[in-house]
Formats: C-alpha cells, structure tokens, sequence
C-alpha cells in the first residue's frame, strides 16, 4: 500500500496566511486538495491570496483574525467552521520577531513577541480544537531558537521554545480526541521576518558555510513536510517538531 499524502476533504486554517511561510503553506496543503481558510490582519492580502487560490481551482476564503484577540480569534474559528461545515487542520504559523539586545528589552517588546509566538498559538489550537470534532492535525510553526541559542532573540527564542513544550503536551492530552499536535522548524528561509539578517551579505556568507546543504532555504521546502504532518501518512506522528533547516543543527 502507498502512503496517503492526500488532503482530499479537509478544511484547513492557517494563521498568519497573508505573506511568507504561512501563503506557501497554505497554497501547498491547497495544492494537495484541502479547503483553506486563510487567517490574518492584512484583509488586502489575505484577499489576493484567496482570488489567486481559487483561479488555481481551490477552495480558499480570507478571514481576518488577530491571534493577539482571543474573542476576535474564536469567532474567526467559528466563522471558518460555519463556512466550511467542519475543520480538521490547524497551521500555527501567526508569529513576530524583533531582534533586540537582552539588555534593551522592554516589557513591551516581551509580551508582543512572546503575546504572538506563544499565547497567540495556544488559543487558536483551543480554538480549532473545539471545531475538530472528527479528530485533526494541527502543526506548530518553531523555529532553529525553539533548540539553539541566538543573540539578539531572547524573547523570540523563549516564546519558539515554549511552543515546543506546548506542542508535546496538547499532543498528549489531546491524543484522545484523534488530534495530533507536530511542529515545523524551518531553518533560514528570506521573508520579511527575516529580512534583517539577508540584508548583511557577510552574515549571508557565514551562515552559508554552517549549511551542510550550502544554500538556504526556499518556502517551497516547507510545503512537504507540512502536507505529510497533516495527512494519513503521518498518522501515527505526534508530539514530534521536524527541523527543515538543510541540516544546520545537525552541524552545530
């Protein structure tokens, strides 16, 4: 028998939708036959996202939703679920980063980034999981900081570490409702969170040379490994964070 990579069926919600990881993850598990709910503040883009989806024969609809708004996050859920008729996939992509030294760190900033990455996170699983009433996945975006120390990142880092903790126990507390909880720690991928660091040619260089693979990644490299975490073929993953990171923490 062949693995099932099929996503044929499902609904899937994916945050943070409007650009970056969160549009290619989202164009993937479309790609592999899920109905997708796009979740994000920027309602323009999100918008384009969902006409350029459903050009592409998808069932895509945009729905504004703000993980840093619990009430506002619940009733997108409920929106999605009514639109829908059910959901069975979570994408835990909604996040921020600001790169600051641990000194220079302000209460602000803390509970902005950790606010998003972490807080954000564990309320729309919540609500997901109320909706998924026939079992479902639900993939955590991590990062290289949920594992390895950064400079500069302290609040993000706690909050990406935290999410692996938070992965490993709603995969065993909700194992029994036929939900399985994963994460996805994408290495150097060029988008807008981290446009700071591409900027620097040196550093581009230097974090070459760490690379066992010798390039970066491309977004399309996610779409993989997050269209297996949600299918039959990984029915029996949970609890677990796959690093696709061209193997750098292999080499650290």
């Amino acid at each position: 028998m062949q693995p099932n990579f099929s996503l044929d069926g499902r609904v899937a919600v994916i945050t943070g939708a409007s650009r970056g990881i969160g549009a290619a993850l989202a164009a993937a598990l479309a790609r592999s036959g899920a109905a997708v709910a796009l979740f994000g503040r920027d309602e323009a883009a999100l918008d384009t996202l969902a006409v350029t989806l459903a050009a592409a024969g998808c069932d895509a609809r945009s729905f504004r939703a703000d993980v840093n708004d619990v009430p506002s996050l619940q009733s997108a859920f409920h929106a999605a679920a009514q639109a829908f008729g059910r959901l069975d996939i979570l994408i835990n992509n909604a996040g921020v980063e600001q790169p600051c030294a641990s000194i220079d760190v302000t209460e602000p900033l803390w509970d902005r980034i950790v606010g998003t990455n972490l807080k954000g996170a564990f309320f729309a699983a919540q609500a997901a999981a109320r909706h998924m009433t026939s079992g479902g996945a639900i993939v955590n975006i991590c990062s290289l900081t949920s594992t390895a120390g950064v400079a500069g990142a302290a609040a993000y880092g706690a909050s990406k570490s935290g999410l692996v903790g938070l992965t490993r126990s709603l995969a065993t507390e909700w194992a029994s409702r036929g939900i399985r909880v994963n994460g996805i720690g994408p290495g150097y991928y060029r988008t807008a969170l981290t446009e700071s660091f591409f900027a620097d040619a040196e550093w581009q260089r230097r974090m070459l040379q760490r690379i066992p693979l010798r390039r970066f990644g491309n977004l399309d490299d996610l779409g993989g490994a997050a269209v297996f975490l949600c299918s039959d073929a990984a029915g029996y993953i949970t609890g677990q964070v796959l690093y696709v990171d061209g193997g750098l923490l292999a080499a650290l």
